[in-house]
């Protein structure tokens, strides 16, 4: 079996390396972290013009029609690039809650717009810190009026709409759709080791809210599988700019005159980087295939690259700073970029444990089928 990209998915590939090379620099990154912008506006606006938004919606809802071999393409590219745009929380989580969950008047009014820019959606589940779970869902809908807080909810404080886990009257877990700019909706910025990829407290006082006819709790864990596989491959994009990163210096830096990628303790370290970035990559091509395999594959898929891809990114981060020396921990330096946005996505998801949890239920339940 060939799981190897199309040429057109290559082709993909290709101009978004080439977009992002040019328009996630160093320089525009660094605006967001310092606080000058929530995020980069124009990138955003140009990624939108070129379709990626839509990449997996469907054509009837205004989507490009690539399918979720080409967002992972792109998801790829996005992590490589450190591109500082909402486009994981809007993507990955926004629009795929929709596409599982929502009604077909929900999907028709929302999805033309989240895949052209015009809105940009974003998913709260969180309630604090700690992993998904039902039990920890407080927050309460009654009467089509939400109450609750969630956090930390990524990109919360730019989002124009956001899927909510709430309690239903019945005690039961349900997804609502709520608009941010209601009166009611208090947004509060959190701290965090990334300011490149905002993450918010929002409370929610009596804010209108609208059920969304889907399973609650089932289809909010089918939505972190495939967000899951996406972010795996921005993880593998991110380490594999790291070993890049790093293997360029250490061919550069000189010491006791040769480069010191000539040392045996340098060239063991990349090559373990190397090892444990092709296994994630190898696993994060499983999960792209599981994403249109069916949903009995991708639990299994998703945990898989969730956790080799957390591994890879956190020690290719890492790395590429030690490989850099006293320099790799300088503010000037870009190193510390990717290691924040490394240590960023570990989290997001849920932590690597209980991912690593699911790989052993999903392997029970494949056993004992």
């Amino acid at each position: 079996m060939n799981f190897d990209f199309s040429d057109e998915q290559h082709q993909l590939r290709d101009q978004a390396r080439r977009f992002l090379a040019e328009h996630s620099t160093s320089k525009r990154i660094r605006q967001v972290l310092d606080g000058i912008a929530p995020y980069d506006r124009a990138m955003w606006q140009e990624i939108a013009a070129m379709g990626w938004l839509g990449a997996a919606v469907p054509e009837e809802y205004g989507g490009a029609g690539l399918g979720y071999v080409g967002l992972c393409v792109l998801a790829e590219e996005l992590g490589r690039s450190l591109a500082p745009v909402p486009f994981s929380s809007s993507v990955y989580l926004a629009t795929e809650a929709l596409l599982l969950a929502g009604s077909e008047a929900q999907k028709e009014e929302l999805l033309p717009k989240l895949a052209a820019g015009d809105l940009i959606g974003t998913l709260a589940w969180a309630e604090g810190s700690g992993n998904p779970a039902p039990q920890r869902i407080k927050a309460r809908i009654s009467g089509g009026r939400l109450t609750g807080t969630k956090w930390p909810v990524p990109d919360g404080g730019v989002a124009d709409i956001a899927i909510v886990g709430a309690r239903d009257e019945a005690d039961r877990v349900v997804l609502a759709l709520v608009r941010l700019g209601a009166a009611g909706v208090h947004p509060e910025t959190l701290t965090t080791l990334d300011p490149t990829r905002e993450q918010v407290k929002l409370t929610f006082d009596n804010v209108p809210a609208e059920v969304l006819p889907g399973e609650g709790w089932p289809a909010l864990e089918q939505v972190l599988d495939r967000a899951a596989v996406l972010t795996a491959f921005e993880q593998v994009g991110l380490a594999q700019a790291c070993l890049d990163m790093a293997v360029a210096f250490a061919m550069e830096r000189h010491a006791f005159g040769r480069p010191i990628g000539s040392f045996q303790a340098i060239k063991h370290k990349l090559a373990d980087v190397y090892v444990a970035t092709e296994l994630a990559r190898s696993n994060a091509y499983y999960g792209a295939w599981a994403l249109t395999a069916g949903p009995g594959e991708l639990p299994l898929a998703a945990a898989s690259a969730r956790v080799s891809a957390t591994e890879a990114a956190f020690l290719a981060a890492k790395e590429n700073i030690q490989t850099h020396g006293g320099i790799g921990f300088t503010w000037e330096m870009d190193c510390h970029l990717y290691y924040r946005r490394a240590k960023l996505l570990a989290l997001n998801l849920g932590a690597a444990p209980w991912w690593k949890d699911r790989v052993v239920a999903a392997l029970e339940t494949r056993n004992a089928a």
